[in-house]
Order: structure tokens, then C-alpha cells, then sequence
């Protein structure tokens, strides 16, 4: 079929055509600058799908930082080890009876904007802060969640701090990253002072893989502006999606590495007697025990002692529970090697623990008054974050039977600041309101109900528990016998007790791991070390370009019939590259040819659309929509070649944790720059 891209660039073929004749694009089209245009090209016929081996640069140690919407840290390993997983150094400062193997996603920048701290320093110092003097300084925190709500994300995004004043997103992005690089870096000097400074380190950063390619986008310009890599090295920067960094690590885990939620004693929300889950299995085991080599294999290729227990084609679940969102994925697990396949493409939504303290901020206006709160929340933003510390400490004692109050201690400022706005003090505030399971304590803290606490929890809880229900409904997921819950919110009582009762019921076995917090940070050290674990992902959108086809009556509508030179074409056609839900291998590519218009064209831009639907056959259907742009940067032609035969290949990969793109000059066999830029919309 012929095909010619219909975006503004002047007459391109793709695929294997005979025509050679330039077509233009139609009146009205989206036009890109006139240095983009592209003459018609005969390509030999557009190959299938082909699949690479991803190669990869040598390093001496991988680095992983998981960047958290509410806590952070990172972990390492090196080369020569690579599942001896070292944690960072206990972080300086803390909250009692927290342990500090991550730190809060906490920024400080002084009122000139300069880096001052980050974690629980920059929480410390701004809280020790004159009211008046804090009102200067940029304090961010759980500013993640911007990226992943932002539905115009540009490399301008603006993020505003607790003192209502904003600065570009991604320089606060940035700045954390510095952070960890520079920590991290000094830890790895110390404990191996031989090792080379250059080309050494392999980073990973985990990013939701509900996130969207504009937002994975996002954090690697943060991570070239930090200098974690140059843009000339972009190999040595890795994107892990989160849940599969928790799955990675989850099947290296040894039974007695797992807590079966089953084994609860009843009518207690705390753990009865640990039962091992070994025991769980021994149906399993029985079964497996005429394939000993196949489990044998496993064992000795690292594989945890449950994954061996399961047999090839298993199904599983991981729920990655964090601070901003849930994020879902399935996975199956592949003999011999222990590789893993993405049955189904990653969903989830922003259900993550912030969404109970959103709704404690809710109660809090019912009580005192949204207008208050707001006002209190600018005026003294110190004293704010300090009221967050004190519930988020009362909310990780919270649990199904707990009995007892709970007391959250209020700041003075917040006492002293009602009583100046008001008139009157809380107490009387707590007297008039209609929220009575609240009551004031005599110590000056505002007392809580477990039942009050719990209900704070359950429209977070329920949303995490719909989306698991809506997930293995799918008949992908048919056959599913396992659930992983990882992430920092899945060390809440309250999540476990409701997931366990909500799923337990339908014979599937809740299971979590035993340092659940720190599962997707270990995974994601253990994913930089091996890539290529995932061997198959879902494409979660259809992605594709526009272009003109051959008019066909009674096929295309009328309306997109475009007469040209004679000629019948109809425009705005969307020629696909992967469809949404489609199984892609790693190393999968889609190849392209393109040819330069005219003599001494330096760029190509080709403007890439995307959607939810896999049957979308116009640019301009519903949901169709402008997600992109293929850059090609030329290189003069050195031996004399007429631009108008230049031929360009491009390939494209979809099957990673980003879209990449690497393209060829045929004619010189050598390299062309080529990018995909999500940020320029």
C-alpha cells in the first residue's frame, strides 16, 4: 500500500511502493518547519518486526535511586556481585520508631533558590525556621505527583512550593537528583576508594509505570541537568518502572523472605503465628516433583526458592503501593532462565498513601474551616509540615482492631494562629463542629477514634482494591495465583487486612514481602545488573504516524478524499506502528525508511499520535491525539549522493521501559541522530 506521511512534510513514502512521484500535503494539514520537508522514497519492502540484543556499556557498579512522592533513597551493587545489594547510610534525623533506610522526598531551597538540603535536614531545618523567616524560603515535598497530573507536562512546568511561590519544574527535580548523586558517589568512594571515577556507574531511576512516555521523558532531562549522565551517554541512564523493579527482586526471594496474609489470626489485625508459606506450596511441590531438573535449573540460575516451586506459565500480580499511586502489572514467569512477560499492561491510578493525608486535611476544614486552613498553610508553612509529621506518625500505628484513641498534637502556632483568626480557641472550633469523633484532649492534641482514623483511610483503600478487582477480571489475567504487595503503603495494616479480606475469598494468595519498603529500591539495583529480565512488554498505547493513502471509494470516507497532479489520496490516515496491548519483545524493532526533499536538508520531523484504541484508522478520530515528534538530524552527504536518493532508516523499540530510536545513513552505513521528544506538545 502507499503510504505518505500527512503532516506538513512534502511527499514521503513508507513501506515498498513503485510510485516515485511527490505528493503534497493537503490544505489545512499541521504544517512543521520548512526545513522538515521529505521527497518520496522506494525503499526495498519495510521488514517485519525484528528483534536486537540490546547491548549495553560496560560499568563497575549499578546505582538505583528510588525517587518516592514521599520518601526516597537508593541502593547499589557492583558488577563483580551483583545481588549483594548495599543500602544507603542511616540518614541523619528521623521520626521515632521509623526506620531510616530512605528519607523524606523533602526539598529546601533558600529564598534566592539555591540548594540547601534535602530529606529529613531540609525537613529539620525548615521546621526550626522563624514563622516569619520560612515564609522566604522554597520548601517542596510530594512533589512527584505533579508530573504524573500534569496533562500538558513541558519542560517549563512550574512546581509551587509550601510559601505558594513556583519555579521550574524540573530544576526542583534536578536538585534532588544532585542530591543522590553526590551521596551516593561519596559512599562508593569510601567503601571502594580504587574505583575508576569515569564511565563506572549504570543509574536506574523508577518512575510508576502508569507514568506516561512525556513523564519518563521529564525525568531523564532532570537526570542529564543533575549530571547523573550526558546526554552523549544516555545508555548508562536507565528508567525502571516500579512494579516490575519489585517483581525482579520478588523472584529472588526465599520463602521465609514472604508473609503470607492467610495467616492472620482471626479477628486480630496483627500477624498470628508467621507460618511458613513453604507450606502453602506443598501441593505445588508434589506436583513439580517429576520436573526436578527444570526446578534444579532455577534454583541454581538465582532464581527464589517459591518461583522454582511454580511451574512454567505461572501468573502472578504485583501491586506496587506507594505514597502517589498504585500501579498494577502481570506477570508470568518463563522456564528455564527465570525471564518474565508482561501478560497485560500496566494500570492503576493515584491511590497512594498521600490520599489519606489529603483527606485528614479535609477533616481539618470541616473542623476549623477550609478558609483557615488554607490561609494557615501559607502564613505558616513550617508549622504546617510540622502538623503533617505528627499524623504521619499516629497514621502507621493505625490498624483494623486497634482499640484506642489516637492523639495527633497540634503546634502552638496552629493554636495560637485560630485563636487570632477566629476569636475563639480549637476547643470551642471542636465543641461546634458536626465531626464528634474528634474531641479535644486536655494534653492539647486533637483526639481521634480508631474508627474516624480508619474511615480516613477508605477512599484510598477502596480505589487500590477496584482497580486489583477490575484487573483480574481481564481474561489476560485468568489464572492468576499470586498477589505481591509492595510499597511503602502496603506496610499499612489497614491496606493489608482489606486487600486479604476483599481477594482472599476468591483463592488468591496475598503475599508480602518481609522488607516490603524497600522492595522496589532492591529490585530496581537488581534490574540495572540484567535488563533484559523482562523479556516481553505490553504496549500500553497504539503509537503511530499520520499519512496518505491511495483514496479508495467505499473504504475511505468522502470528506478525506484529496485530489492532487490527478491523483486521489486520502489524508489524515494513521499508519501504525504497535497497537495498544501488544505483546513487543525487547529489542523488537519497527524499521522506517526516509528521504530528504531537497539538496543539503539538515532535519526531518515527523510528528508521531498515539491513542487507547487499537482500530483508530484516522489522525483525527476520537482519542487520537499529537504525542510526539521523530527528529532526524543529517549529516552533509560525503560522497556526492543526491539527497533526493538519500535513504534514512529508522528503528524504532517499543518493547523497553522507553520508546527509543536509532537511525542510518544506507548510503554510508553510518549513525544519524535521532530522537523522539514527548516534551514539545
Amino acid at each position: 500500500m502507499l503510504a505518505v506521511p500527512d503532516m506538513g512534510l512534502q511527499g514521503l513514502y513508507i513501506g515498498s511502493s513503485p510510485e516515485r512521484s511527490p505528493v503534497p500535503s493537503p490544505p489545512g494539514s499541521p504544517r512543521t518547519q520548512e526545513s522538515c520537508g521529505i521527497a518520496p522514497l522506494t525503499p526495498s519492502q519495510s521488514p517485519k518486526p525484528e528483534t536486537r540484543a540490546p547491548q549495553h556499556a560496560p560499568f563497575s557498579v549499578v546505582v538505583a535511586i528510588d525517587f518516592g512522592t514521599t520518601s526516597s533513597g537508593y541502593a547499589f551493587s557492583f558488577a563483580s556481585d551483583p545481588e549483594a545489594i548495599h543500602m544507603m547510610r542511616k540518614w541523619e534525623g528521623g521520626d521515632p520508631g521509623v526506620a531510616h533506610q530512605k528519607t523524606p522526598t523533602c526539598l529546601l531551597l533558600t529564598p534566592e533558590g539555591a540548594f540547601h538540603s534535602f530529606g529529613y535536614t531540609a525537613r529539620d531545618y525548615y521546621h526550626d525556621l522563624d514563622p516569619e523567616e520560612a515564609r522566604d524560603w522554597l520548601y517542596f515535598e510530594k512533589f512527584k505527583m505533579k508530573i504524573h497530573s500534569a496533562t500538558d507536562l513541558t519542560l517549563k512546568t512550574q512546581l509551587e512550593a509550601v510559601n505558594g511561590k513556583k519555579m521550574p519544574a524540573l530544576e526542583v527535580f534536578a536538585h534532588a537528583l544532585r542530591f543522590f548523586k553526590e551521596h551516593a558517589l561519596q559512599e562508593l568512594r569510601e567503601q571502594c576508594p580504587s574505583l575508576p571515577e569515569k564511565d563506572t556507574v549504570r543509574w536506574v531511576l523508577t518512575v510508576p509505570a502508569i507514568w506516561k512516555q512525556p513523564a519518563k521523558q521529564f525525568m531523564r532531562e532532570a537526570a542529564y541537568l543533575a549530571g547523573l549522565v550526558s546526554r552523549e551517554d544516555a545508555e548508562q541512564l536507565l528508567i525502571a518502572l516500579e512494579p516490575e523493579a519489585a517483581s525482579v527482586y520478588c523472584r529472588k526471594l526465599r520463602l521465609h523472605q514472604l508473609l503470607d496474609l492467610s495467616s492472620r489470626a482471626p479477628g486480630s489485625g496483627r500477624l498470628g503465628e508467621r507460618r511458613s508459606i513453604d507450606s502453602s506450596f506443598r501441593q505445588a511441590r508434589e506436583q513439580l516433583r517429576r520436573s526436578r531438573h527444570s526446578r534444579t535449573f532455577l534454583v541454581e540460575s538465582g532464581v527464589g526458592e517459591l518461583w522454582a516451586e511454580m511451574q512454567a506459565g505461572d501468573r502472578y500480580v504485583v501491586a506496587d503501593c506507594g505514597g502517589g499511586t498504585v500501579d498494577l502489572t502481570v506477570h508470568q514467569l518463563e522456564q528455564p532462565h527465570g525471564t518474565l512477560k508482561e501478560l497485560y499492561k500496566a494500570s492503576g491510578g493515584p491511590y497512594g498513601a498521600v490520599g489519606v493525608d489529603l483527606a485528614f486535611e479535609q477533616l481539618l476544614g470541616r473542623i476549623f474551616g477550609e478558609d483557615f486552613i488554607t490561609t494557615f498553610k501559607r502564613q505558616r508553612p513550617a508549622a504546617w509540615v510540622d502538623l503533617t509529621i505528627a499524623f504521619e506518625a499516629r497514621k502507621r500505628t493505625a490498624g483494623p482492631h486497634r482499640s484506642g484513641a489516637l492523639n495527633i498534637s497540634l503546634p502552638f502556632s496552629f493554636i495560637d494562629f485560630y485563636r487570632k483568626q477566629r476569636g475563639h480557641n480549637v476547643e470551642t472550633a471542636l465543641r461546634r463542629s458536626s465531626v464528634n469523633f474528634v474531641k479535644w484532649s486536655s494534653q492539647g492534641m486533637l483526639r481521634m477514634s480508631c474508627e474516624a482514623m480508619n474511615e480516613l483511610f477508605q477512599p484510598t483503600v477502596s480505589g487500590i482494591i477496584q482497580h486489583i478487582e477490575a484487573l483480574l477480571a481481564r481474561p489476560e489475567v485468568q489464572g492468576v495465583k499470586l498477589l505481591f504487595l509492595v510499597g511503602g503503603f502496603a506496610e499499612s495494616a489497614v491496606l493489608q487486612h482489606a486487600v486479604q479480606t476483599a481477594l482472599g475469598a476468591r483463592g488468591l494468595r496475598v503475599v508480602v514481602p518481609h522488607d516490603v519498603g524497600l522492595t522496589i529500591l532492591k529490585g530496581a539495583v537488581l534490574f540495572g545488573q540484567a535488563p533484559g529480565v523482562v523479556r516481553v512488554r505490553r504496549s500500553p498505547l497504539t503509537y503511530g504516524v499520520g499519512v496518505l493513502n491511495r483514496f479508495v471509494a467505499g473504504r475511505h470516507p468522502p470528506e478525506k478524499l484529496l485530489v492532487r497532479d490527478g491523483r486521489r489520496w486520502c489524508t489524515d490516515v494513521f499508519e501504525r506502528f504497535v497497537a495498544a496491548e501488544q505483546s513487543v519483545a525487547l529489542g523488537e524493532e519497527v524499521r522506517r525508511s526516509y528521504c530528504p526533499a531537497r539538496p543539503g536538508q539538515r532535519r526531518v520531523l515527523i510528528n508521531l499520535y498515539c491513542c487507547a484504541a487499537e482500530d483508530a484508522r484516522f489522525i483525527t478520530d476520537p482519542g487520537v491525539r499529537k504525542c510526539g515528534a521523530l527528529s532526524l538530524e543529517l549529516e552533509p552527504a560525503a560522497d556526492g549522493t543526491s539527497s533526493g536518493r538519500r535513504e534514512i532508516r529508522a528503528a524504532m523499540q517499543f518493547g523497553d521501559t522507553e520508546i527509543k530510536v536509532t537511525a542510518v545513513d544506507v548510503s554510508t552505513n553510518r549513525s544519524v541522530r535521532a530522537a523522539i521528544d514527548f516534551l514539545s506538545n
